[in-house]
C-alpha cells in the first residue's frame, strides 16, 4: 500500500503560517481550513513551523502535506456519525532548527495575512536570553518577533502587509499575551521604534477561545487504510463537535470567508460570556462529575453519563445549579449543555473518569466554586447537588479509589486529615471545615459561606454509610 501523496503539484497561496504540527492544529484548524477553501473562495494554502526544533519526527513534507482527519461522534439528533476527509490545506512544514533561512523568508510572501499558533500554555512566554540574530531564538514569541520584523523591514513598514494573529493557547486574554510578548523581544533587542508602531497599526493580535477533543492516531488506523487504499502516519481522529470564537474586528468575517460556510466559526467583540459558559458547563460539568462517578464504580465519562443514575445527576446538576448561577441568556447555556452532553456520550472516545481527576482541586475551586457562590447569593440557600461534588471529591482524596494526582501540599494535608478522621481524632465537619479554610486553593475562607461546613460533613456521612449510589438518591 502507498503512502497518500498528491496527484498535482502544490497550487494554493500561502495566507496562513501555523505554529504547531501537533494532532490538535490538524484534527482543529487545518480541517476548518480545508472546508473554507472547498466551500468558499478564500484559496487559502497553510505552511506549518514548528514553534520547538529537535524533533526527529518526521515533517508533514513525507505526505507532501497530506493527512486524513477522521471526525466521530453524535450529531445534534444523538445519531452517531463518522466521516474521513483528506486534509489538503497544508503545502509544506519547515522545522526552523534546521531549515532556518526558508522560515524567514516567510516573511517576504505578500499574501501571507494570518498567523495561527498553538505552542502550548507555555509557548507564549519571554524571556531576556534570545538575541535577535539567534538563528533560531528558543522561544516561539522570539521566533515570531523576528518574522514579523523582517516582514516590516522587507516592505519597508507597509501597513497594508500586516498580519491577523489567532493564538490558540489555552490561557487568558491569549491575543494580548501574544503582543506584549512580541513587543518585549522588539524593545529587548532596540529594534527600529517605527517596528513597534507597525505592530500597533497593521497588526491585529485576537483572542481564541477553541473547543474539540482530538484524540491523535486512531486505533483503527489500519482499517481506515485498507478502506482508503493509502497509507497515513498522520492520521489524526477527533470529535464531531467543534467551537472556533475569535475576538477581532467585524471585518474579519469577510476576511475568513465566513458568510455561507456553515462553519462553528464565531466573531465576537468579547469572548468573555463565551469562556464562562465552556468553564462553567462544559470543563464544570467534568468537575462535578468525576468523583461521583468514580465513587459509584464506574470508570469513563461515556459510562457514568449514560448511567441512569449518575447521569441523572449531572443533568440535573446542570440545569440547576450550574446554569441559573451563569449571568448569561438561558436558552444559549442549555443548548450548550445539551451539546457538551451528547459529547460526553461519544461512543468513539472512551475518557477516562481517572485521568480527568488530575489535579481536580484547582479545577473545583475554579470552575465550580464561583457557581456555588453564586447560587448561594441568588438563591440564600446551597446548591446540595454541588455540595455533594464538594464532599464526593474529599472522599476521592482519601487515597483508595484511585492513584491520586495534584501538588504535594494537597497531598500531604488530606493524608494527615484522613488518618485523623479515620482514628476518630478529627470530626468529618471538622476535616471539611479544615480544607474550606486553605485560602491558597478557594482564595477565601469558604467557612464564611452559611452552613457550607456541615452540609459537606453530612454529604461525607451519606456517602461512607450509603454508599455513593445512596448518597446521590439522598439529593
Amino acid at each position: 500500500m502507498q503512502a497518500l501523496r498528491r496527484a498535482a503539484p502544490f497550487d494554493l497561496p500561502i495566507k496562513i503560517l501555523q505554529f504547531g504540527q501537533g494532532n490538535f492544529m490538524r484534527g482543529f484548524f487545518d480541517w476548518q481550513v480545508d472546508l473554507l477553501n472547498e466551500r468558499t473562495d478564500l484559496n487559502a494554502g497553510v505552511v506549518v513551523v514548528r514553534p520547538r526544533g529537535g524533533s526527529a519526527s518526521p515533517l508533514l513534507d513525507v505526505q507532501d502535506g497530506l493527512f486524513t482527519t477522521v471526525v466521530r461522534g453524535l450529531d445534534e439528533d444523538g445519531q452517531a456519525v463518522s466521516t474521513c476527509r483528506t486534509i489538503s490545506c497544508v503545502q509544506r512544514e519547515i522545522d526552523p532548527a534546521t531549515m532556518y533561512g526558508d522560515y524567514l523568508a516567510l516573511a517576504s510572501l505578500p499574501e501571507l495575512r494570518f498567523i495561527v499558533s498553538n505552542t502550548t500554555e507555555a509557548g507564549i512566554a519571554t524571556n531576556d536570553s534570545d538575541a535577535f540574530d539567534d538563528a533560531p531564538p528558543s522561544s516561539f514569541p522570539a521566533k515570531l518577533a523576528r518574522l514579523l520584523f523582517d516582514r516590516y523591514a522587507y516592505f519597508d513598514g507597509d501597513r497594508t502587509k500586516g498580519v491577523i494573529l489567532l493564538p490558540c493557547e489555552l490561557i487568558e486574554r491569549n491575543g494580548p499575551a501574544l503582543k506584549a510578548a512580541v513587543l518585549h523581544f522588539a524593545r529587548l533587542w532596540q529594534l527600529d521604534a517605527g517596528f513597534a508602531a507597525w505592530i500597533e497599526s497593521a497588526c491585529v493580535f485576537c483572542s481564541t477561545l477553541v473547543d474539540r477533543i482530538v484524540t491523535g492516531y486512531p486505533q483503527d488506523a489500519a482499517a481506515i487504510e485498507a478502506e482508503r487504499g493509502y497509507r497515513d502516519q498522520f492520521m489524526v481522529a477527533a470529535e464531531y463537535y467543534y467551537l472556533f470564537v475569535i475576538e477581532g474586528p467585524a471585518a474579519l468575517a469577510d476576511e475568513l470567508k465566513l458568510a455561507g460556510a456553515d462553519l462553528n466559526i464565531v466573531l465576537v467583540d468579547d469572548i468573555t460570556p463565551y469562556k464562562k459558559r465552556k468553564v462553567g458547563i462544559l470543563n464544570g460539568g467534568h468537575t462535578a462529575l468525576v468523583p461521583v462517578a468514580l465513587l459509584a464504580g464506574l470508570e469513563t465519562v461515556g459510562d457514568a453519563v449514560n448511567d441512569a443514575q449518575v447521569g441523572g445527576y449531572l443533568a440535573d446538576t446542570l440545569a440547576q445549579e450550574i446554569i441559573p448561577a451563569l449571568p448569561l441568556p438561558q436558552d444559549e447555556l442549555q443548548q450548550f449543555a445539551r451539546d457538551v452532553l451528547l459529547r460526553f456520550r461519544n461512543p468513539y472516545i472512551q475518557h477516562r473518569l481517572a485521568s480527568i481527576a488530575l489535579n481536580s482541586w484547582s479545577k473545583f475551586a475554579a470552575r465550580i466554586a464561583p457557581q456555588l457562590l453564586r447560587y448561594v447569593e441568588l438563591h440564600g440557600r446551597l446548591p446540595q447537588r454541588l455540595v455533594l461534588a464538594l464532599a464526593a471529591t474529599m472522599r476521592l482524596y482519601r487515597g483508595d479509589v484511585i492513584a491520586l494526582s495534584d501538588d504535594a501540599a494537597t497531598l500531604a494535608w488530606f493524608s494527615r486529615a484522613w488518618a485523623d478522621a479515620d482514628a476518630g481524632s478529627l470530626t468529618l465537619e471538622q476535616l471539611a471545615q479544615g480544607w474550606l479554610a486553605q485560602e491558597a486553593v478557594w482564595g477565601r475562607d469558604m467557612n464564611a459561606v452559611p452552613g457550607l461546613a456541615h452540609a459537606v460533613a453530612t454529604a461525607l456521612q451519606d456517602i461512607a454509610s450509603q454508599g455513593m449510589r445512596g448518597a446521590l438518591q439522598a439529593v
